[in-house]
């Protein structure tokens, strides 16, 4: 992955907020499980374990650094500066917040960036034509196209008309698949961050029971994939076996899965009040 890629990946990651819970101290909603407790044919560990809620608010700050100095480092090379382009259609007021953000963002760490703001009437075809563009620009390091897009628009198209190298979001089918195979690629911002916590951390994965409740292609599914994952190939997995919940996944299987699991990753904020209920009901 090559410098400027990099720092986009990281950048991203510190963008993303999600809850993890994993086996420490401190339990926010009781314990777990019932030392030595059979539990539908499974019997626990006889340990008991309790849940602690991670928060990425100083760890985002450390990458941020980070980032800062990679950043400075690649331009004393004299390297160009990253150049992050970002695609802003309609007057959607969630997508406006977002963009705000990663354009603060990315000014923090010394990343330059522009907006292109488009009407909620763009053609598709106007949209491939941008991203044409900025992938034969040689000043555009990375490119974002901020979702949703119109109902009009196919976001899958559009996602993969983006260069793969250029792809900051990683939704593009090729670093999807390169994510798959277990190789290099840039990875989609939230299980980017839920991966960075997990490694900062020291939450060991390897062997142990993971629970994702979300099964979305963006957040869910390559958490999953991060997890599971080979250790040893050329991009390391977590070894961990790892149970995706969503929400056709009935409450008392998903109070199962939940009891039995080491670390518990809620992707799908409307699952988190039953995660968290069945937690507190633990004896």
């Amino acid at each position: 992955m090559t410098g400027p890629a990099r720092c986009f990946s990281l950048l991203r990651g510190r963008l993303a907020r999600v809850t993890v819970l994993g086996r420490s101290a401190v339990p926010p909603v009781g314990a777990l499980r019932t030392p030595g407790r059979a539990f539908r044919g499974f019997r626990s560990s006889g340990v008991r374990h309790d849940a602690i809620i991670i928060s990425g608010t100083e760890m985002a700050k450390q990458i941020q650094k980070e980032i800062q100095r990679g950043v400075e480092s690649w331009i004393s090379l004299g390297n160009r500066r990253p150049h992050l382009s970002i695609i802003l259609v309609g007057d959607n007021p969630a997508s406006h917040t977002y963009v705000r953000k990663k354009i603060q963002a990315a000014s923090a760490v010394g990343i330059c960036s522009e907006i292109i703001l488009k009407p909620k009437d763009v053609s598709q075809e106007e949209l491939l034509y941008i991203t044409d563009q900025l992938n034969m620009d040689p000043r555009v390091t990375g490119i974002l196209v901020q979702l949703p897009l119109p109902d009009h628009v196919d976001e899958r198209t559009v996602c993969n008309g983006i260069s793969p190298e250029k792809d900051v979001d990683g939704f593009h089918i090729i670093n999807i698949g390169r994510l798959c195979l277990d190789q290099h690629s840039l990875i989609p911002a939230t299980a980017s961050a839920v991966w960075e916590i997990i490694k900062r951390t020291g939450i060991k994965t390897f062997g142990k029971n993971v629970v994702v409740v979300g099964r979305s292609k963006n957040i869910g599914m390559p958490i999953a994939m991060l997890l599971h994952t080979d250790g040893e190939h050329e991009r390391p997995g977590g070894d961990a076996t790892v149970t995706i919940a969503h929400r056709y996944t009935p409450r008392e299987q998903l109070k199962i899965h939940t009891q039995l699991a080491d670390i518990i990753i809620v992707a799908a904020g409307k699952s988190l009040p039953a995660v968290i209920w069945w937690l507190s009901l633990a004896e």
